[in-house]
């Protein structure tokens, strides 16, 4: 590799870093994956893959997830932004 195919390289890296910067500032990005799922990167240590289908049907599902957690909020758990769990 060349001196100024490394430099073009560490610019491409550099520019790429700073957009990851970016996005995680706001908390959560979006990603398409290698195998074109979708991910969601920034709610815990992994991202949140699934296909366009899966998340059709979780989205679709909304409503009655907010439910769920309302009727069942006394038994879950919250995660702060430090990894660690609570009752609230």
């Amino acid at each position: 590799m060349s001196e100024d195919q490394m430099r073009q390289e560490l610019e491409r890296l550099r520019a790429e870093n700073a957009a990851l910067k970016k996005t995680s500032a706001k908390g959560l990005s979006l990603k398409v994956s290698e195998k074109g799922a979708l991910s969601v990167y920034g709610l815990g240590r992994f991202p949140v893959t699934l296909y366009k289908e899966q998340w059709k049907k979780l989205l679709d599902m909304a409503d009655d997830i907010r439910a769920f957690i309302t009727a069942n909020d006394a038994q879950l758990k919250t995660k702060d932004a430090g990894g660690a769990s609570s009752k609230e």
